[in-house]
């Protein structure tokens, strides 16, 4: 019999390709591994924010959980979507993937769906931890409006974390960035500190990263705001996300011609 090779569809390349990478560079097959990384992590610290607020009676607990639970959804936005593109390169199978004829925006944008699905399940662990265990109680009618919320949020996360990841191309150690972004959120994007009480230059900054804004349309929807009070905010999310995917994409394709042009591409 004669094998029929059959073409990859950009769709196929985006979601079969991104799960198998998912699977294939995390093992999250394995609860043991998954549990401790992804949802302990973000327990501990909306556990620790809330009680230092607590104790220092600066704000209330839904001020610490709402900030903290959406900012932990750079977990897989930031380092799971790092790792993915530095992680080809440490196992030596960036330069047969991008050998391959495959649309590269299928390609990179579909290891970021998975990213986006579990930043989205590490986002509501942590809302749950902070109803479960603080003085966080929003109403059941902000919960539908609050999950379109962390979706906006965590997608746009996913593409900062696409531009850390672009890095991974050109540097040895994708950590390098990829560590001081997720932590720098904390400080930039009003998670534990309200942007208003920042220097000015730190509120310009922060206005441009992802996550700032959809902290803030939460903690309004959270204490009972309504959709449409917030919907600048959200826009303003969204647009911010789309222009990290527009500039992962460009920084994605220039470092793999670069990488081409150097021979550096597994190179680690």
């Amino acid at each position: 019999m004669t094998a029929v090779r059959l073409p990859m569809s950009g769709a196929r390349v985006f979601f079969v390709g991104g799960v198998m990478s998912y699977r294939a560079l995390f093992s999250w097959q394995s609860p043991t591994f998954y549990i401790p990384t992804m949802l302990a992590h973000p327990a501990f610290q909306i556990l620790f924010f809330a009680y230092l607020g607590r104790f220092s009676h600066v704000r209330n607990d839904a001020f610490y959980v709402v900030g903290n639970a959406v900012q932990v959804s750079a977990m897989a936005g930031v380092f799971g979507v790092a790792m993915t593109i530095g992680g080809e390169r440490w196992t030596q199978t960036l330069a047969p993937l991008l050998a391959t004829p495959a649309n590269r925006m299928a390609l990179f944008l579909g290891r970021a769906l998975p990213q986006i699905a579990n930043g989205f399940v590490v986002s509501a662990f942590g809302f749950l931890v902070g109803r479960l265990l603080l003085n966080f109680d929003p109403p059941l009618s902000s919960l539908p409006r609050l999950a379109l919320i962390v979706l906006v949020s965590t997608a746009a996360c996913t593409g900062f974390g696409l531009v850390v990841g672009a890095f991974g191309l050109r540097l040895r150690d994708v950590f390098i960035f990829s560590n001081p972004a997720y932590f720098l959120m904390l400080l930039f994007c009003g998670v534990n500190v309200p942007l208003s009480a920042l220097p000015h230059w730190m509120q310009i900054v922060g206005s441009g990263m992802p996550l700032t804004h959809g902290i803030a349309a939460a903690r309004e929807v959270a204490a009972g705001a309504s959709l449409s009070s917030v919907s600048t905010l959200v826009w303003k999310e969204a647009l911010i996300g789309a222009c990290y995917f527009l500039a992962a994409y460009l920084l994605l394709r220039l470092f793999e011609a670069e990488g081409r042009r150097r021979a550096s591409l597994e190179l680690v």
